[in-house]
């Protein structure tokens, strides 16, 4: 569900000097830019449940404690056309309102406006989830949408 509300509405990503990061609902997604000719032997790459740590030709990327908890038995990474590394994180907190503010604690934070519009997106992903029905993808939201949005659970149907 949340890759075909991806593909209709775009990505947020929270540019970084080494790529870039963007979330959903669900997953966070790392794309890193590698010289060119890169071969996946000469990438390390370790993926925990609370840390990540990245070195590419014995250079470090970056290395540290994740904004948030993920489930590590379920993270990936690629080497895409020998140029992009990209590192799939699935999160363990898949509610609207766990948008991550940075990739690490401290470091890679998304600036103010970044933010906000994550928080958006990820609150007009949960609408899509509540309502399969509508097409959330090009939807403007405004007002209450920090913490995930209004909470609608306690209306009846």
């Amino acid at each position: 569900m949340s890759a075909h509300f991806e593909e209709r509405s775009g990505v947020v990503p929270c540019k970084t000097p080494w790529g870039s990061w963007y979330q959903t609902m669900e997953e966070v997604f790392v794309e890193v830019n590698v010289p060119h000719g890169t071969s996946g032997k000469e990438v390390k790459c370790h993926l925990g449940s609370r840390d990540i740590e990245l070195h590419v030709k014995g250079e470090e990327v970056f290395k540290g404690k994740l904004f948030d908890t993920t489930m590590s038995d379920e993270a990936t990474w690629t080497l895409e056309d020998k140029c992009l590394i990209r590192i799939i994180l699935m999160k363990t907190n898949r509610e609207a309102g766990n948008c991550w503010a940075s990739l690490l604690e401290g470091e890679y934070c998304a600036n103010a406006w970044v933010q906000d519009q994550m928080q958006r997106k990820l609150t007009l992903e949960r609408f899509q989830r509540e309502n399969p029905g509508f097409d959330f993808s090009g939807a403007e939201i405004s007002g209450n949408f920090a913490g995930g949005g209004p909470d609608f659970s306690s209306l009846q149907k």
